[in-house]
Formats: structure tokens, sequence, C-alpha cells
């Protein structure tokens, strides 16, 4: 690992993401949407390899800000992320990955798959060109939308929330589909950046590219 940083702060963004506020080494830099290998340096954590995760905060921000989903029921590193407190300390590599922003498109994303894409709406929004884009972002329940004030407020009435165990009024009920994608988006000669599941990840290209989106436009983690 590259780098090391101590945790500053941690708080809730939902029921189970938390944002943690990171001081920034000396020399690291990353572009909006790369990703980097986290690892806790702790006794039995420290040896244990590298998981991706996307810092959230701009290249120019003074700290790091990473916002991570808990996964209980995999009893590994997110569950001990979320117990970590000031002062503890997490090695950093360096920055990787596909995901970059190429032009005004449509961000498709499911869960936590919005990361890679906060950074990249705040960049945006930070040089003033957050108009031109659109947001499909797919969730469980209300509960489990992560930032979404902040994300309708980047992306307006060209913003939709789909929830599949919920239904609530202004949010339709189900998945991101083939269907939905035709009815949404009116031009696939775009760029579209998509994030999730890897099952996920592989319908949207699939469904983008069979309605005629050409595959050098989908950005997504290879």
């Amino acid at each position: 690992m590259k780098y090391t940083a101590s945790i500053l702060m941690t708080e809730f963004v939902t029921h189970d993401v938390k944002r943690f506020i990171l001081s920034k080494p000396e020399n690291f830099t990353h572009e909006p949407g790369q990703g980097v290998e986290l690892v806790i340096n702790q006794p039995r954590w420290k040896d244990e390899e590298g998981r991706p995760f996307t810092p959230t905060s701009l290249p120019h921000d003074r700290v790091l800000e990473f916002t991570i989903k808990c996964y209980p029921d995999h009893h590994g590193v997110t569950e001990k992320l979320h117990t970590l407190t000031p002062g503890d300390e997490l090695f950093i590599s360096e920055p990787f990955g596909t995901i970059r922003y190429k032009g005004p498109g449509v961000f498709i994303a499911a869960g936590a798959g919005i990361t890679p894409f906060l950074g990249i709406c705040r960049h945006l929004r930070d040089q003033g060109n957050a108009g031109g884009h659109q947001l499909l972002f797919a969730n469980k329940t209300r509960n489990d939308i992560i930032c979404e004030k902040e994300l309708h407020h980047f992306f307006g009435a060209d913003s939709l929330f789909t929830l599949s165990r919920e239904s609530a009024a202004g949010y339709p009920h189900g998945r991101i589909t083939r269907e939905l994608l035709q009815e949404m988006v009116t031009d696939f000669n775009r760029y579209f950046y998509v994030c999730g599941p890897e099952e996920f990840v592989t319908d949207m290209n699939a469904a983008l590219q069979s309605l005629g989106a050409v595959a050098e436009s989908v950005v997504f983690e290879e």
C-alpha cells in the first residue's frame, strides 16, 4: 500500500452507509470516479487483501472522503470499517479504474454503485458544469438512497429513483429495465455511466447496446 491516512470523523448517511473523513496523504491525487484499495491498519486486518472503494471527495479537497455501505452478512471489511473511530488508520493504494467523466450523459446506478458518480457530480458542480445530465438510480427502499437530497439538487427533474422493495409516491416501483431505459432516455447517442453489482452492470450494458448505444460510449468499471 502506498499511503497511510487517519480517520478524522465518521457519520451515518443512511441506516447502513457511513461517511468517513480521512486525513489526506501528501502527494495523493485522484480523478473523480477512480477507486482505491483500503486496508485496515490493525492486527488481523492489515495483512488482508485490499478492498476497492471510491473517494467521494474532490481532488483539491484537503481531506479524503469515502462513503461506504456495511454488509454485515459478510462479516468482513465493511463491517469492521463501520466500527472504526477517529485516530484509526487505513492503508490506501494508488488510484485506479476506468470510470472517468467523458461528457454529458446518463448516470445509471444501483445501491452503493452511486459512489463513483458522487465524486464526478461534485466535481462538475464545482466547475459549473452541472447541466445536461440525467440520473437513474435503483434502490430497495427510500431509506437505502444515498445522498438523495444532494442528487435531487444536482439533477433536478432529470432524476429518477426506483424502489424494488417498497411502494412510495413519486418513486417508480421495480428495477431499471430495458423498457424503463427506452421510456426515460430520448437520445442513445450520448455517454452512459453505469455502476452497481456485476449482474446489474452486465444487464445495463446489454440493454443500452440493444437500444442503440455504442459500446465505446458506455463507461463502467472493467
